[in-house]
């Protein structure tokens, strides 16, 4: 009797299961009668078990948010872990054709915000965020690769048909971007911010298009051009984490799109090993602008999320309209007004933009279903 007593009398003054670790009680529990406390053992491991955000503050940011937080960037099928590789492989694509825009993509396959919090996460949750952005990584790799070597190739064969293939699949895919925004109100603000949005990349597409400056050359040069390319690897970044921004329209505009791409061949890296120091330069900046952005852009999207939708929205609408204009594709323009027959070559195109159109909009209907 005089043993139990002590132990009540210890239980609730402590608080703690280190004095009595056959109860399990908790911090905030006291020792109850019988054998209650075989019940309440569990209790103790399961935070463990489902962790969630670490603090009260990311737990409301995370609902806020739809959950994002590191815990959520854990792949739980190979399915997952395939669909990353192929947001990669379009992000790394959209450096070469014109109009596509990578960031896109990811608001399509419903990853966009995971890929934003994991950029800007990087550093601090480094373990999840690495793991998560690993198969994206990859996937650009591969994209980037194929479109140097595959799609370039193609652009210069059949450009229209190409490019017209690539707007079915983005005009297919748009009622996907559309979802995110279909049930919230539409205010004056978000409106403008819808029609700024849609705004941005035509604009862009125009002037790459009529007022861009031809190729500027990579050889003889000087100190102030590879701080220059510090600064566009920078702006590259941007144009692939803000969805509907065109890096290929960009570096048109710059005139450094195709000294670029004609750069990447053996005979060329040996007679101007130079060149190395420009994609050097291209790569630091570029990395500096996707985690200084990427940061920037998850604390928007922490605290305006409807908003920034509503922007990325015509963003991603823009920049599907601007496949049909831009500079690979306004030179065929001017060659069918010249005089080349176009028949055959508007008939592909147009099969391919239905066959392109009917297959992202599939997608979308599928992803719509399994939800």
């Amino acid at each position: 009797m005089n043993e139990n007593e002590e132990i009540k009398e210890k239980a609730p003054a402590n608080g703690a299961s280190h004095d009595a670790p056959e109860s399990g009680a908790g911090p905030q529990q006291s020792v109850p009668d019988g054998s209650e406390p075989q019940k309440s053992a569990p209790a103790e491991n399961a935070p463990q078990k489902n962790a969630g955000p670490a603090s009260p503050r990311e737990a409301d940011a995370a609902k806020a948010d739809g959950g994002v937080t590191a815990e959520s960037l854990q792949y739980k099928s190979g399915k997952e872990v395939a669909k990353s590789g192929l947001l990669g492989f379009f992000i790394g694509l959209a450096v070469i054709v014109p109009g596509i825009s990578g960031s896109t993509v990811a608001v399509i396959f419903r990853l966009y915000r995971k890929f934003i919090f994991a950029i800007g996460n990087l550093f601090k949750k480094f373990r999840r965020c690495a793991a998560f952005l690993l198969p994206i990584a990859a996937g650009i790799a591969v994209g980037v690769a194929a479109g140097f070597f595959a799609v370039q190739k193609l652009l210069n064969v059949a450009p229209f048909s190409v490019i017209a293939l690539f707007a079915g699949l983005m005009f297919g895919a748009f009622p996907a971007v559309k979802d995110e925004i279909k049930s919230e109100t539409k205010t004056a603000g978000r409106i403008l911010l819808f029609a700024l949005g849609l705004a941005v990349p035509v604009a862009i597409s125009l002037v790459s298009a009529l007022c861009s400056s031809g190729g500027h050359s990579l050889e003889n040069l000087q100190w102030y051009h590879y701080i220059a390319f510090l600064a566009l690897g920078y702006v590259v970044a941007v144009t692939q984490i803000v969805p509907g921004l065109s890096a290929s329209a960009l570096l048109m505009i710059f005139g450094y799109f195709s000294p670029l791409v004609d750069s990447v061949h053996l005979s060329y890296w040996r007679q101007n090993p130079q060149i190395f120091f420009v994609y050097l330069c291209l790569a630091v900046g570029f990395a500096a602008g996707l985690f200084t952005f990427g940061k920037a852009l998850d604390k928007i999207f922490e605290k305006k999320r409807v908003p920034a939708f509503f922007l990325i929205a015509g963003l991603s609408l823009g920049s599907a309209v601007t496949m049909f204009f831009n500079p690979d594709v306004y030179e065929v323009y001017r060659g069918w007004a010249a005089g080349q027959p176009f028949a055959a070559d508007l008939a592909v195109g147009l099969a391919l933009f239905a066959a392109g159109l009917a297959a992202a909009y599939l997608f979308v209907r599928y992803e719509r279903e399994k939800r």
